[in-house]
C-alpha cells in the first residue's frame, strides 16, 4: 500500500516536472521562456540585442518607400579626456561593447562602423530609445488634430485605463515622467517593479495594460521627475486607441513611411496571436542608420521633405526642461529631461534619446550633427559621464565651431 502511494506521488511529480519543462521550453512554439532567460546574461548582450526576433514574437514595420542616406563613411579621428588621460573613440567603442555607430552631418552620412558581429542591415534593439518614438507619434497625432491638448487624460483615448491612476493622468504628465505613481524602475534593486513587469509580460504572457492599470498613485502628478516605463506604455495605448491599429502599424504609417526609412524594422510583443501587445516602453528594433534618420528628423524641427509632421514648437518643448525639477542634476545626475527626451548638463542645443545598456540617439543642433550609437554594455550606467563626453567629442570632430559660434 505504501509503495503504491509512493509510486503515485512519484508519478505525479514526474508529470508535473514534465509539464513545467514543456511549458518552459515550449517545443511547439518558436518562442520560449528558456530563450528569454538569455537576456539576463550580460555575456550574451551583444548577441541577443541583434536577434530579438528569435527571442520574442514581433510585428514587422515595413519600409514601404525606402531611400538611402546621402553621403559616405569617412575615417573619423576622435580623442577626448577622461579620468585624467587621453582616450580614443576606438577604445571607448571596444570597452563599451558597441554594436553600431552612425554619424550624420547636415543630413549626410559621414561616418559608420559596426562591431561584435553587427552590420548595416542588423536590426538592433532600442530598449528605452523607443520611448522617444512613442512620444513623437503623440505629437504627430496632435498635428493631425486627433489630440486637442496634452492636458487631456489618457483614459479619454485608452478606455482600458478608465478609473485607474494611470488613466486619470494627463498626456503631459505622462510625457514628463511625472505621473505620481508608485513604481520602482531600478533593474537591480530588491524592490524593483520593472523586473516583475518584464517577467509577467514575457514569461507568463500577461497583459501589459492590465498590469499597469493596477499601479497605485502615491502623490499628485506633476510634482517631480520619476522615470517609469509604464508612463510610455500608456501613451502607446493612447495611440492604439486613437488609430485603432497596432503600435507597429502606427509606427509604419506615421514614421517609417513619411521619413522613407531605409529598412524594415519590428516591434517586439508579449505573446503570439490575438492577445499580443507591443511593449510601448521599449523593444523597437531597427537599423542604426534608421535610428540616425529619426534623430535627423528632430534636427530638422519635425519637417521632412518640406512637410511639417510635428507641431511647430514641439521639438523645443520636448528637448528642453519644462519645469525646474527636470533640469540636469536636479533629479538625475548628469542629465535633465523634457518630454521623453534627455539633455546633458550644460546643454546647448544638445539632446538625446537613451536606452538601458548603451543605446543613444544624440542630436547637436548647433553643429548639425546626429549620432546613433547602440551597444550591449552591462556597465552603461557607470559609463554615462564618459558616454556624454564621447558624444560631444564626436560632434566637435565632425563639425568644429569657431568662437563666434559659426561653422
Amino acid at each position: 500500500m505504501v509503495l503504491r502511494i509512493l509510486g503515485g506521488v512519484l508519478l505525479a511529480a514526474v508529470v508535473a516536472v514534465t509539464a513545467i519543462a514543456a511549458w518552459f521550453f515550449r517545443p511547439w512554439s518558436e518562442y520560449s521562456p528558456a530563450e528569454i532567460q538569455r537576456l539576463s546574461d550580460p555575456a550574451d548582450f551583444t548577441e541577443t540585442f541583434q536577434t530579438m526576433d528569435s527571442i520574442f514574437p514581433y510585428r514587422t514595420i515595413e519600409a514601404t518607400s525606402p531611400e538611402p542616406l546621402d553621403g559616405a563613411s569617412q575615417p573619423l579621428d576622435v580623442t577626448y579626456e577622461w579620468g585624467g588621460e587621453a582616450r580614443t573613440l576606438d577604445q571607448y567603442l571596444d570597452e563599451s561593447r558597441s554594436l553600431g555607430l552612425v554619424v550624420l552631418h547636415n543630413g549626410e552620412l559621414v561616418h559608420e562602423r559596426y562591431l561584435n558581429g553587427a552590420n548595416a542591415g542588423t536590426r538592433l534593439t532600442s530598449w528605452s530609445v523607443a520611448k522617444s518614438f512613442v512620444a513623437t507619434m503623440i505629437a504627430m497625432a496632435m498635428e493631425e488634430g486627433r489630440i486637442e491638448s496634452l492636458d487631456q487624460l489618457a483614459q479619454e483615448f485608452a478606455p482600458q485605463y478608465e478609473g485607474s491612476p494611470m488613466g486619470e493622468t494627463s498626456l503631459r504628465h505622462l510625457l514628463m515622467m511625472s505621473a505620481g505613481v508608485d513604481f520602482n524602475e531600478d533593474y537591480s534593486g530588491p524592490d524593483s517593479d520593472i523586473r516583475p513587469l518584464f517577467f509577467n509580460t514575457f514569461i507568463l504572457g500577461r497583459s501589459v495594460d492590465e498590469q499597469i492599470a493596477q499601479i497605485e498613485r502615491n502623490r499628485e502628478p506633476g510634482q517631480d521627475l520619476h522615470y517609469t516605463s509604464p508612463n510610455t506604455h500608456v501613451l502607446g495605448a493612447v495611440l492604439r486607441g486613437i488609430y485603432g491599429e497596432t503600435l507597429a502599424a502606427i509606427t509604419q504609417q506615421e514614421i517609417w513611411a513619411p521619413l522613407h526609412m531605409s529598412s524594415d524594422a519590428y516591434w517586439s510583443q508579449n505573446v503570439e496571436g490575438d492577445r499580443a501587445e507591443a511593449i510601448g516602453y521599449c523593444c523597437l528594433n531597427a537599423t542604426t542608420r534608421d535610428y540616425a534618420r529619426f534623430g535627423q528628423f528632430y534636427l530638422q524641427d519635425g519637417i521632412w521633405n518640406g512637410e511639417r509632421l510635428l507641431p511647430e514648437g514641439w521639438v523645443e518643448m520636448a528637448t528642453t526642461p519644462n519645469v525646474p525639477f527636470q533640469e540636469p542634476n536636479e533629479t538625475i545626475p548628469l542629465r535633465g529631461y523634457g518630454l521623453h527626451w534627455w539633455m546633458p548638463e550644460n546643454y546647448d542645443g544638445e539632446y538625446f534619446a537613451a536606452g538601458v545598456y548603451g543605446q543613444y540617439i544624440w542630436v547637436d543642433e548647433r553643429r548639425g550633427v546626429v549620432i546613433a550609437r547602440f551597444a550591449g554594455d552591462p556597465d552603461w550606467g557607470a559609463r554615462t559621464g564618459e558616454t556624454l563626453t564621447v558624444m560631444r567629442a564626436i560632434a566637435e570632430a565632425v563639425s568644429p565651431l569657431v568662437e563666434s559660434g559659426d561653422e
